[in-house]
């Protein structure tokens, strides 16, 4: 099966992205550094930002998605350099390209409406006519794979019971589907076979543990292959190209996932991939004579590629100073398309040709007006909490700041609660930093990447010793000696738009300022309300968080909502009306309450977003107003200094 691994929305986490190296911080500048150059949140958003790759069946071009145009569109470059093209003119809802057609000049592309996760596949032909191939208008549908035999492509959809997704295959010729395994389970589709006999599968017990099983497309045979009491995740990757073994993921015996393969004919698991770090991923180019290994170091994507004939490392292109992420092969594995990304640059496109060992950039995404020299790099640090327990984090220190000139700070909590903020290039970040403010970005334990200790460790203790690691990270930033420690506010996305509702009402004079993006405010209601499609996941998700039949009275009181009297201190939240995941009545709501204390409340909502926005006039909107927020009530000023934001 020849995969592509376009882009897809997030699910419980929106993740500022930084990067850097491990170290600690000392107060050894006592002297302010020259102020830099600041920028607008229009300079800012002005960067590209472009994701996906696919190379032409002539491997010609590389076909991408790019949101130059204010909303994701479809694009096209030479594999040489040049001009890029654009195939498709949306002006409202983001399109995602998936890839060509395996021998033509079509291409397939995900799109939903508004941000609301109802996603369709959509064909454009070359002569710019679109066809919907999944017009279901209330089913969810995704890509999972092309054929080996590229006359077919498969695809995920929930068209038969909103709850589950069955795995079809659609014929290129007659664009017309067929079931192949009809999903009563909840299991999710992780592999095909090549030779499209089998399916991986995984099952959720919770979200520490997991159960893999094989699925024969010719029996209709459903095969368990694991079976433990304590909780071990295991997660099928990929088939081997012959089709007689299947790559999995898995904790079992460590901290940290290693890559295992199961022989599908003796049941023989043998290791094949171990690292210091979770393995996140692992794939074969088409005739499997590379494979891709990505590896989550530290919070930075590690990529390694093999030349399976030698088992050797294949050395990586000279490319600028960054994580290289989203490696893809064309058909005869001569090119390799691949990102670049860095914290104080945007990702761009690459090219690496084999034969000639030339390496060609294709974009160049960042504002030329922006000098980098006046963007921050991101410094990883580790800090003790309440209880001994060593946390991540991730620090950006304004070029002005010093001891004899402390900056305020913000906090930034992931979304999840199980994400992590990665190391990569965020525009909102380094807005922020470039107008005065410290940013630590906090991986409070229940952050993925660290172990499955870590990651288990606030199981069942949501808004307790997760706050509680966010109340010792401001402690660290007032160590810094360039802090003031009465100006850190807090501020997150999805479940880290909780943790700021949580720290505002439940630990009330710690944190100056909150601004939740799209945060549960109601426990109750949030996991009463999850979208049915999400059934696969949810007894994983009552597990960790509560059940709200028989764990009520704990999630009552862990919802800030029932605790909103308490908050005192300033308040903004930004919410899209179409959040199919954290509903817009759970930021009316908030807000109402809030009010009620005569403290400032400011709320933006866009009635065309989702769980997170990603219309370029929409962050423009929103991240503006955050600076303004920022400035008047943690700076404690006039708005004047982000007033050039906001023309």
């Amino acid at each position: 099966m020849k995969k592509k691994l376009g882009w897809a929305p997030v699910a419980f986490a929106i993740a500022a992205l930084f990067a850097g190296c491990q170290s600690t911080t000392s107060n050894e500048n006592q002297t302010a550094e020259p102020v830099a150059n600041t920028y607008t949140i229009e300079q800012f958003m002005n960067t590209t930002a472009i994701t996906g790759s696919d190379f032409s069946t002539d491997n010609s071009k590389v076909l991408y998605s790019s949101n130059q145009t204010g909303v994701y569109n479809a694009f096209e470059v030479p594999v040489t350099g040049g001009e890029p093209r654009q195939l498709t003119n949306s002006t409202d809802n983001s399109v995602f390209v998936i890839s060509y057609f395996p021998k033509d000049e079509r291409i397939l592309y995900s799109s939903d409406k508004g941000g609301d996760e109802i996603t369709h596949l959509y064909m454009r032909s070359p002569d710019g006519t679109v066809k919907d191939l999944t017009p279901e208008p209330k089913a969810k549908a995704s890509f999972a794979g092309w054929s080996h035999d590229q006359n077919s492509f498969f695809f995920l959809s929930n068209k038969r019971d909103p709850k589950y997704f069955d795995l079809y295959e659609m014929n290129l010729q007659t664009l017309s589907p067929k079931l192949v395994m009809q999903n009563e389970q909840g299991f999710e589709v992780a592999a095909i076979s090549r030779d499209k006999k089998h399916i991986g599968l995984v099952k959720s017990i919770n979200t520490n543990s997991s159960d893999m099983y094989l699925y024969n497309t010719d029996t209709k045979q459903l095969k368990k292959l694991t079976s433990h009491k304590e909780d071990i995740k295991y997660s099928p990757e990929t088939f081997t190209p012959d089709s007689k073994q299947l790559y999995f993921l898995t904790d079992e015996g460590g901290e940290f996932q290693e890559l295992k393969s199961y022989d599908l004919a003796t049941g023989k698991i043998s290791n094949v991939e171990k690292a210091d770090w979770d393995i996140m991923y692992t794939y074969f180019s088409r005739d499997g004579k590379y494979r891709v290994t990505g590896i989550n170091n530290d919070a930075r994507t590690e990529v390694k590629v093999y030349d399976t004939a030698t088992g050797k490392q294949v050395q990586l292109p000279n490319v600028p100073a960054g994580d290289i992420t989203g490696v893809n092969f064309s058909d005869n594995e001569n090119l390799m398309a691949f990102y670049v990304n860095s914290p104080t640059s945007s990702s761009n496109l690459y090219v690496h040709d084999f034969q000639n060992n030339k390496t060609t950039q294709l974009t160049n995404t960042m504002n030329p007006e922006i000098n980098s020299n006046d963007l921050v790099k991101t410094e990883v640090i580790r800090y003790k909490s309440y209880d001994g327990m060593e946390i991540p984090a991730l620090l950006m220190k304004p070029k002005n700041a010093s001891a004899n000139n402390k900056v305020p700070a913000v906090l930034w909590i992931h979304g999840g609660p199980g994400g992590q903020t990665r190391l990569n290039y965020s525009p909102l970040m380094q807005y922020l930093v470039n107008h005065g403010y410290a940013v630590l970005a906090v991986n409070n334990r229940g952050s993925s990447g660290y172990g499955k200790t870590f990651f288990a460790a606030d199981d069942q203790k949501h808004g307790d010793v997760d706050l509680k690691d966010c109340v010792e990270a401001k402690k660290y930033l007032a160590s810094t000696g360039y802090v003031a420690e009465d100006k850190i506010g807090i501020m997150g996305g999805s479940y880290g738009g909780y943790m700021v509702l949580a720290g505002l009402a439940f630990t009330p004079d710690e944190f100056a300022v909150g601004v939740n993006l799209f945060g549960v405010a109601n426990w109750l209601r949030t996991l009463q309300s999850i979208p049915p499609y999400w059934e696969s996941f949810r007894e994983a998700l009552y597990k960790e968080m509560g059940n709200p039949e028989t764990d009520s009275a704990a999630l009552y009181n862990k919802s800030p909502l029932f605790f909103a009297h308490q908050i005192k201190k300033p308040l903004m939240v930004l919410q899209g009306a179409n959040d199919p995941r954290v509903l817009k009545v759970e930021s009316d709501e908030i807000v109402a309450a809030v009010k009620k204390n005569n403290v400032p409340v400011e709320y933006v909502v866009f009635d065309d977003e989702g769980h997170g926005f990603v219309k370029k006039e929409n962050q423009i909107k929103g991240y503006s107003a955050i600076l303004t927020f920022l400035d008047t009530h943690l700076k404690r000023k006039s708005a004047s200094a982000g007033s050039s934001s906001n023309k």
